[in-house]
């Protein structure tokens, strides 16, 4: 029988490992106001946070991407959350014990996101959490990007995983997908930005975890089942 114990966690980065929306909201509201335009609560703008840039302008803005502007301000957008990157980005709570805890147990851990790099490498840096990554993929590290499960196939062979000692965790239904289509197991993190639109217990995922600290318990109860 194939070896099926998990051994490596790859986390989604906006909305899983980290809380990033105050700085991703705070450049919106910055490019709106530089507009002239109202700003929007930092509720309103959570939900859309593991979106990426595209969609917070379309939220701020109500402008389709073909729009002239549309292009312009997105740049601006992500040219002011570039320079602030981790004023106010912290891991979720939970996240450095779970990080801890699964190093001391001798298991990688890794970042698989659609954020492209020149953002992602800074901000783990600025986490002080890169070095210890197994491996970062990231949006442009390969052409594709999830929900297409190469990225996460790479993850594997950069952490030198076999798939079915994956486990994938993530806030998005792209996230579940891609894991899934990887032939790994997936968590749906009901911590990140979830919105009321979204309906995760229709993700057909592995589970579902209120807290970091309920991955170790779900792997733990995952692995006794499998040996």
């Amino acid at each position: 029988m194939p070896d099926t114990q998990i051994r490596t966690v790859l986390f989604d980065l906006d909305g899983t490992l980290a809380d990033t929306a105050p700085d991703l909201a705070a450049a919106l509201n910055h490019v709106l106001h530089e507009a002239g335009k109202p700003t929007l609560p930092f509720e309103a703008i959570r939900p859309v946070a593991s979106h990426g840039g595209m969609a917070l302008i379309k939220l701020g803005f109500q402008l389709a991407p073909e729009h002239p502007q549309f292009e312009p301000l997105r740049e601006q957008l992500l040219q002011h959350y570039a320079a602030n990157i981790v004023q106010h980005t912290s891991l979720f709570p939970g996240m450095t014990e779970l990080l801890d805890r699964l190093e001391a147990r001798g298991m990688r851990w890794g970042v698989v996101t659609n954020k492209p790099g020149w953002l992602t490498e800074p901000l783990l840096e600025g986490l002080g959490i890169r070095s210890r990554a197994a491996c970062v993929v990231s949006g442009d590290t390969l052409p594709q990007r999830k929900p297409d499960p190469t990225p996460l196939l790479y993850a594997c062979e950069q952490s030198n995983t076999d798939t079915l000692q994956c486990l994938y965790v993530g806030d998005a239904e792209r996230d579940i997908i891609a894991g899934k289509r990887a032939g790994m197991r997936t968590l749906v993190a009901l911590f990140g930005y979830l919105s009321g639109e979204d309906r995760p217990d229709e993700w057909a995922a592995d589970g579902m975890i209120q807290t970091p600290l309920e991955i170790l318990d779900w792997i733990d109860t995952r692995n006794r089942v499998s040996t």
